[in-house]
């Protein structure tokens, strides 16, 4: 598995390299634009070009999140109206500082990120003529034929070189990985929005978590209240009355006070068994007695579809964020049975040490789009509470694989039975 990262972390170098020419190419159109700007040429060429940054930009920083899992915040669109006057849409690029970081990416990303993903690939390049091109041309090459610092004129020497050779793409390999993820970094330093920007953003969004996690709250009340009053409430009213009945009547008719005390009976237990479903709805006792992996195997169990489990937990999460990936996950087999026609269903509950990772992947028709329903804008706003994520891929035909992180750390010793 190893190998194959690395092997692939080759073909990402040199993808880099590749697209560090394009971006050159971008960023000198911008700067071209910028220079025309005084005769009035630059103000229909600089809206194209610097829309055409931001998108190779944004794909840089999408890139970097993927192969090497440094995130990068980016910048807010571009202000401005397709209504607006050229004029008046350059100025609002211009103003934006977000363009500013680009345009400096885009002179120094060839410059430094491109020379930078090139060292494991001359390694590599190096490697494979020492391997593959040295062992049959040297003895045409004369006797000043150098591999390296090995002078290669002699059966001995050509092996030496073919050993050097092998090493230098075993270095190229191995480093490859590593110089990816310095090429990362190294984009998160030049595209990243300011602290201050992020600290913005961040307060808005606690700001918006917050109510909505107080909405949520209030309504959740408002469900239990219903729920008392409409169900459990009216049976212990009807049980009060039912009593009082057989009271009256357990002298002058002993057989109608058995009816009567048989239908308490009857109404106890339906009381009962609504104030359990209530109880289940706010917090199921197998989430609270053996923890989260139990619970979604008991979810498993009540689920009419065929439901793998595979709990990978080494302990106990905080109880408000198991509740929260309890609920979520109900959600999600709830989906895959409603509205995707799924037969199977795969969950993977996993911790890295800081976040909470659980995958659910159902074999059903796919095209679930959070903009499409409430129930899926519903679970993000549940994990967005706790700065979680849910991240959904349901190409049409399917499968869907929809992956919720909740940043916790583990908080006790492994109580559950898996």
């Amino acid at each position: 598995m190893r190998a194959k990262g690395a092997l692939a972390a080759v073909g990402r170098c040199q993808l880099a390299g590749l697209l560090a020419v394009a971006v050159s190419a971008v960023g000198s159109l911008v700067v071209l634009a910028l220079l025309l700007l005084p005769v009035g040429a630059g103000f229909r060429l600089l809206v194209p070009a610097a829309t055409a940054l931001r998108r190779l930009s944004d794909r840089s920083r999408a890139r970097a999140a993927r192969w090497t899992g440094v995130r990068i915040s980016a910048p807010e669109p571009f202000a401005g109206d397709p209504s607006w006057s050229r004029r008046r849409r350059a100025g609002a690029i211009l103003a934006d500082e977000g363009f500013w970081r680009d345009l400096a990416w885009a002179w120094l990303e060839p410059w430094a990120g491109g020379v930078l993903v090139a060292i494991p690939l001359m390694f590599l390049w190096y490697g494979a003529f020492g391997t593959l091109v040295q062992p049959f041309v040297w003895r045409h090459l004369g006797d000043g034929n150098w591999y390296a610092f090995v002078p290669v004129h002699s059966t001995p020497t050509m092996l030496a070189a073919l050993a050097l050779g092998v090493g230098f793409l075993v270095a190229g390999v191995v480093m490859a990985p590593r110089i990816l993820s310095l090429h990362g970094r190294w984009t998160r330093l030049l595209l990243s929005v300011p602290r201050r920007t992020e600290l913005t953003r961040r307060i808005a969004h606690l700001t918006d978590t917050r109510a909505q996690a107080l909405d949520v709250q209030a309504a959740e009340l408002r469900r239990i209240e219903r729920d008392l009053h409409d169900g459990a409430q009216a049976r212990l009213v009807a049980l009060g009355m039912t009593l009082d009945s057989a009271t009256r009547v357990l002298d002058s008719d002993p057989a109608a006070a058995r009816r009567l005390l048989a239908e308490v009976g009857e109404t106890t237990a339906r009381a009962l068994e609504d104030l359990r479903t209530l109880v289940h709805g706010i917090n199921p006792p197998v989430l609270a007695d053996r923890g989260l992996g139990d619970a979604v195997r008991s979810l498993a169990l009540d689920s009419f579809l065929d439901v793998h489990v595979d709990v990978r937990l080494s302990g106990r999460l905080p109880a408000p964020v198991e509740s929260a990936a309890y609920f979520a996950v109900g959600e999600t087999l709830a989906n895959a049975a409603k509205h995707a026609g799924a037969r199977e269903v795969g969950i993977v509950l996993d911790h890295d040490g800081r976040t909470l990772r659980v995958s659910v992947t159902d074999d059903g028709r796919g095209g679930a789009d959070p903009a499409k329903g409430t129930g899926l804008r519903g679970l993000q706003r549940r994990l967005e509470t706790f700065d979680g994520v849910l991240t959904l891929h349901s190409p049409p035909g399917g499968p869907t694989t929809a992956i919720l992180e909740i940043p916790c750390v583990l908080s006790s010793p492994k109580t559950s039975s898996c």
